[in-house]
């Protein structure tokens, strides 16, 4: 009987995506005794066809993807689902243990005993956020965070590389210029010149991969990043190219530099969410405090 109501009951919740309450499930199945239905959505948790959620008061069943297997052990309680959940929710940004405290209803005793067994099983982790590097996210064990909550290339344990960028800069402006002087020396024309001189982000990122300079791999965004700023202190312009892509050439400029490269604001990662209120602001900002002082 249980086995045939938890069919009946599965379709139910893939009918309702936003996830069905059991005020859903006795709606749609009124003759099933209350008894029956929690056997019925005991079995489905047990075989993975879905999973349970809390949204203020209430659970909430949602249909889970047949292909997408869940790294929890079948004896894990329903609280420990609940949590598990949100953690997923909050993917790769991950999810603050405030954020997961209102989500899941629990109290915060309760809610810490879970997300330290959850860690201690590797099933998730706390990842420290540059935003606010007193706070933690939480988010699913094998995955890679976010560059807004690491900062990328550019942080380390949650601190500004300042020399790091520094070096880069002056590095990336060295080939700019060595592409210049070689396009120079060939005395082919204004035009020829300026093509000669140009250089893609692509050679930019081989030149500083075989300095050997940098103890983490650099993507080409992360080289654009630095030409961006190679740009801003007027030593270099970027050039669009009939398809669409960019190229960088060196300029001699008249005005000394803005040394906008060695602020936070130049490579910032979340510089997009900064603002005059909210969590990240310029005010409240201690990479901009320590690069002032």
């Amino acid at each position: 009987m249980a086995t045939e109501v938890s069919q009946l009951l599965l379709a139910v919740v893939q009918g309702i995506p936003a996830g069905a309450t059991n005020d859903d499930l006795t709606k749609a199945l009124p003759d099933v005794p209350a008894a029956t239905r929690v056997e019925a959505l005991n079995i489905l948790l047990q075989q993975g066809g879905i999973e349970i959620l809390k949204k203020g008061e209430k659970l909430v069943y949602r249909a889970k993807d047949p292909e997408k297997k869940s790294a929890l052990p079948k004896d894990a309680d329903n609280e420990e689902k609940v949590v598990y959940g949100i953690v997923e929710e909050g993917g790769n940004k991950g999810i603050w243990i405030r954020d997961i405290r209102m989500k899941s209803n629990l109290n915060m005793i309760q809610l810490n005993k879970i997300l330290k067994n959850l860690e201690t099983k590797k099933l998730i982790k706390a990842v420290k956020s540059v935003n606010a590097s007193k706070k933690k996210v939480y988010m699913l064990y094998n995955l890679e965070p976010d560059l807004s909550i690491t900062g990328g290339a550019w942080y380390q344990d949650q601190d500004f590389e300042v020399e790091f960028v520094d070096v880069l800069n002056q590095q990336c402006l060295r080939f700019l210029q060595m592409k210049r002087d070689s396009a120079e020396k060939k005395r082919e024309g204004p035009l020829a010149f300026k093509q000669m001189s140009c250089c893609t982000v692509n050679e930019v990122q081989k030149f500083i991969s075989d300095l050997g300079i940098s103890k983490v791999n650099l993507a080409e965004a992360d080289l654009e990043t630095i030409l961006k700023t190679v740009v801003y202190d007027g030593n270099a312009e970027r050039v669009r190219q009939q398809d669409g892509s960019f190229v960088y050439r060196a300029v001699n400029s008249p005005l000394p530099p803005t040394g906008l490269v060695q602020m936070p604001c130049g490579i910032c990662p979340v510089i997009k969410n900064c603002s005059n209120c909210g969590d990240v602001t310029a005010i409240n900002c201690e990479y901009m405090r320590d690069w002032l002082d």
